[in-house]
């Protein structure tokens, strides 16, 4: 299983993270340590000129990450026909205790990732660049949990064998299971179809608030309403928008909506779901150093445009949710 094209592809890029982090740490350290931009040293010199580099390579890794959980979800889904019993993506990370953490530590680092990018991006546009040794102390933060997402790729994926009886999502989301996500997918139509609006709303006005404002307070409660809306988002799926693409009562997998007999659907859900909720939290990641002089203005438009961004994704993401709803034949709530 490891020399599959997809998984050696997922290997290395997190191999070349937690290699890339690894190597920049000593740097890091470094920076925090001696950085001074009112000095002329030959130190500081030197510091500044590897920091361009340092900074490029390590954006580089960490879009890679961004890009990485998309092959993450599609490989799953792809890899389902080895596995006996296995429909789709859900069968494939059940095959082994591996699986789902492994996808959760991915997610885990593309919202870290995207946080720390905008963070890198409004130090750039400042002429002093005044969050340098934040920005390489933040990485020396990531590095573990990027070495904890390397170990359970590894794992799942050095684990992965075809003759094992998997479980199918059927199993996973029906009343019967005992997990959270049973429970989620079990929510009545009426009540999941209400929260579901109303946490959209909320987050929308939030993030067009901030974008009228752009305080501080504004952008930590971006943030919060993002990490908020994108529960409530994944808990509609779950419970009835899932129900309306397969047009079945009982259907409630979030993976199948990815397979190509749904012709691709469940991208048109997730890609500006999970954009809305990295801007969110890239505003609210940023927000914090709006004080600092050299950014007093940089950060105002950056995090505007990143309120717009996370407006239009969950603007987005409800149209698509709605008009899945709206053409579906199946009838949930009798009017």
């Amino acid at each position: 299983m490891l020399f599959q094209p997809a998984i050696i592809a997922l290997l290395m890029a997190a191999g070349l993270a937690v290699l890339m982090l690894g190597l920049a740490t000593p740097f890091a350290l470094q920076v925090i340590r001696r950085w001074d931009m009112a000095s002329g040293s030959e130190i500081q010199l030197a510091l500044e000129r590897r920091t361009y580099l340092f900074s490029t390579l390590v954006s580089f890794v960490l879009v890679a990450q961004l890009v990485a959980l998309l092959l993450v979800v599609f490989n799953a889904d792809r890899l389902a026909v080895m596995f006996v019993v296995a429909m789709c993506a859900v069968g494939t990370l059940n095959v082994n205790e591996w699986g789902f953490p492994s996808l959760v530590a991915q997610m885990t680092v593309f919202f870290l990732a995207a946080m720390w990018l905008a963070i890198n991006h409004v130090d750039t546009l400042a002429r002093d660049y005044p969050l340098v040794r934040i920005k390489y102390a933040l990485l020396i933060f990531l590095l573990p949990v990027l070495v904890v997402s390397f170990w359970l790729q590894f794992q799942y994926f050095s684990s992965l064998k075809a003759n094992v009886i998997t479980s199918c999502c059927g199993s996973m989301f029906s009343s019967e299971a005992k997990s959270l996500t049973a429970d989620l997918s079990g929510m009545e139509a009426k009540p999941a179809l209400w929260l579901f609006y109303v946490g959209m709303l909320l987050a929308v006005v939030v993030a067009l608030w901030h974008w009228r404002r752009g305080s501080q307070c504004s952008g930590g409660l971006l943030a919060v309403a993002s990490g908020a809306a994108f529960v409530i988002a994944l808990t509609g799926v779950l419970s009835f928008i899932s129900l309306y693409i397969y047009e079945h009562p009982h259907h409630h997998c979030p993976f199948c909506i990815l397979k190509p007999e749904y012709d691709y659907q469940g991208y048109g859900l997730y890609l500006p779901l999970f954009a809305a909720t990295a801007a969110g939290f890239g505003a609210g990641a940023i927000q914090p150093f709006a004080r600092v002089p050299s950014l007093a203005r940089v950060i105002p438009f950056v995090s505007r445009r990143l309120a717009a961004l996370t407006a239009g994704g969950f603007i987005v993401f409800t149209m698509v949710a709605t008009g899945f709803v709206v053409n579906s034949k199946l009838i949930l709530i009798e009017h």
